[in-house]
């Protein structure tokens, strides 16, 4: 089968020692798929690599809330990031669950006809679509309590982050000729995973992973949970990517997320133009890049690759990599803040 991966050029898992090495030994174990393409292209960047992992299976996998109802929160999140590999991808694991009736319907963006079911679904779509001036009224009425919550964030912002890295570094289709849009590959597919995604595994195992790897404190929304120090490290190493583009093009491209309404950009590299302007030519390419990483990842070329490694003087697939890395994780953390002020004032309140 061939390799869906662009731009970069990841080496075999099989070849990968350490760190690395021990992550793939996980994910075989735990996810079901040691060669899994989405973790693969974090590979140049093995503190990324653990840290992508170590979020999504505390907050995704392991954990007391429903494997299901957390798969929705991912595929609507996917499906709000316009991210079609990994639309697909939660399409197969939600028919690994079981319910291959709620996989097929919400994959055709239908309303599931269990009102739990179209909560948890509406809610990770929203998490992008309701950045806007009422941001907080749209995520506040969040379909499950406050002891599920950094399952479900956890959830949410792990794939605003991987949906944004897999836009990026790979193809849209798992499988030759978009198979994997049909249902009984679909369906077969899940029922290959089933046994591994119906297992209870134990909170805490990634942490291991993460010796080593700087982190700063846990964010609040993950109360205890394992998914908190697994979150910080993810910052720390996606940060990394901040230190090449110079404090100017950080200060220009955090100007605009901040800014961003949750929409996707018009077409054209118009907007890009505008909040790159004042920039150096040689940092442009990178600022183009990180913005794109942020807010439309599926638009970067391999035209806007070639242009930052023709800027930059040491352009490896890690440097690459951890470049995207900031620029998805800037978002990240800007969704992360309209997602926790509903936490925090009903906290406050005592609601």
């Amino acid at each position: 089968m061939p390799a869906p991966f662009r731009l970069t050029t990841p080496a075999p898992p099989e070849s990968l020692t350490g760190r690395s090495a021990a992550v793939y030994a996980q994910l075989a174990t735990d996810f079901g798929i040691r060669r899994a393409p989405t973790f693969v292209v974090l590979s140049p960047a093995p503190d990324l690599l653990a840290a992508t992992w170590a979020v999504l299976r505390e907050s995704l996998l392991a954990g007391r809330a429903s494997r299901t109802a957390k798969e929705l929160v991912a595929l609507g999140v996917s499906q709000a990031n316009r991210c079609p590999f990994c639309v697909d991808a939660h399409t197969v694991l939600l028919h690994a669950t079981g319910d291959h009736r709620l996989a097929e319907t919400a994959a055709r963006g239908g309303t599931p006809p269990d009102p739990e079911h179209a909560a948890l679904l509406a809610w990770g779509r929203a998490t992008r679509t309701g950045l806007g001036p009422d941001a907080s009224g749209a995520v506040a009425g969040r379909p499950f309590d406050d002891a599920a919550a950094p399952e479900f964030v956890g959830t949410a912002l792990a794939f605003h982050f991987i949906n944004r890295m897999v836009s990026a570094l790979l193809d849209d289709d798992m499988m030759p000729a978009g198979l994997q849009r049909l249902r009984l590959v679909r369906s077969a597919g899940g029922r290959a995973l089933a046994r591994t995604v119906r297992r209870e595994l134990p909170p805490g195992a990634s942490l291991p992973l993460l010796r080593g790897v700087p982190a700063g404190p846990p964010p609040d929304w993950a109360e205890e949970a394992p998914v908190g120090p697994a979150f910080a490290a993810l910052r720390a190493a996606a940060g990394r990517g901040g230190e090449r583009l110079g404090e100017q093009a950080r200060e220009a491209v955090e100007a605009a997320v901040d800014a961003w309404d949750g929409s996707h950009p018009p077409l054209g590299g118009g907007w890009i133009a505008r909040r790159t302007a004042e920039l150096p030519a040689d940092r442009r390419p990178a600022a183009r890049l990180v913005l794109l990483a942020a807010l439309a990842p599926y638009r970067i070329t391999e035209a806007d690759a070639e242009a930052w490694r023709a800027a930059d003087p040491d352009p490896y697939d890690a440097d690459l990599v951890r470049l995207l890395a900031f620029g998805a994780f800037t978002a990240v953390s800007r969704i992360e803040t309209s997602i926790q002020r509903p936490f925090q004032r009903a906290r406050l309140t005592g609601h």
